[in-house]
């Protein structure tokens, strides 16, 4: 779950993170590299009230909610692999949202999170929905000896928290026995907030790195992805005060703040909808 949370340990930039591997290929070493520029600087750091970090469990439980009630490319290709039924595993599940709307036909989904709020909300909308399902609390991959094997691994809005992506992308397929099905934004989910940092701190933030330099790790992995650009609604899941909070602690300021943030919230609007890209491929193989 993005919006942003060791390996997946926290970081300046408000992500959890592995260390970039000394090994990696060009493509990887790119990502890691694009990604290390997000880094929020000392002495804004310092100044801030409040840890510019972290979820709200609610807010994903609500995106869980609103994702059973549609459909999407991401949900259409995980479903095809599972036209006669089989298992799940939601790598940083959150509430759910990506692996609940495939039961059925998935008939056992197991979710994981490093967050414990996050596996209750998963666990309890699970059984509201009479879902077969497990919980593993850890950050992937330090925890995938504890995962099982099964039809398709889900992985939805996780890429840009993960510095160390190729060996990420190779946990996931190896836990696939048919599919891997990831879905992230074509830009980093608070790209939208750099005018606001301009205005407010005036620094320039980065806008790489893309779903296209994720899909140049997987490759870089050795698998073939193949990648669908769509335009999904914006993961807003949040009310007019929770938007104004969240933006007030992404940007390392005080509550004071609030009627300067709203205002420039005004003038430069979250988006109602996204280029998104789903990125899948085809298990079992390893890379070569």
């Amino acid at each position: 779950m993005d919006d942003g949370d060791s390996r997946w340990r926290s970081d300046p930039r408000g992500q959890y993170v592995t260390p970039p591997c000394q090994s990696a290929g060009p493509a990887a070493q790119q990502w890691a590299e694009a990604l290390a520029a997000w880094a929020i600087p000392e002495e804004i750091l310092a100044a801030a009230p409040q840890s510019p970090y972290g979820f709200d469990v609610g807010m994903f439980a609500r995106l869980a909610d609103e994702a059973l009630e549609r459909e999407t490319p991401s949900q259409q290709v995980a479903r095809e692999a599972l036209s006669d039924g089989g298992s799940v595993l939601d790598v940083g599940c959150g509430g759910g949202a990506a692996s609940l709307p495939l039961a059925p036909p998935a008939t056992f989904i197991v979710g994981l999170d490093q967050g414990a709020g996050m596996l209750q909300a998963f666990a309890q909308r699970a059984a509201a929905r009479a879902v077969v399902h497990e919980t593993i609390e850890g950050a992937w991959p330090d925890v995938a000896g504890q995962a099982p094997v099964v039809d398709v691994v889900v992985c939805h809005n996780v890429f840009y928290n993960v510095s160390d992506l190729r060996p990420f992308v190779q946990r996931l397929s190896e836990h696939a026995r048919k599919r891997v099905v990831v879905q992230l934004t074509q830009h980093h989910p608070l790209s939208w907030l750099n005018p606001l940092w301009k205005e407010l701190h005036e620094i320039d933030r980065p806008h790489g790195p893309t779903a296209d330099d994720a899909a140049a790790v997987v490759r870089e992995a050795g698998f073939d992805p193949v990648v669908q650009h769509w335009t999904g609604p914006m993961r807003a899941g949040r009310t007019a005060d929770e938007l104004v909070a969240f933006v007030r602690q992404r940007l390392c300021l005080g509550s004071e703040r609030d009627p300067e943030v709203r205002m420039l919230i005004g003038r430069y609007p979250p988006p109602v909808r996204r280029p998104t890209v789903t990125l899948w491929w085809s298990s079992p193989g390893q890379p070569a």
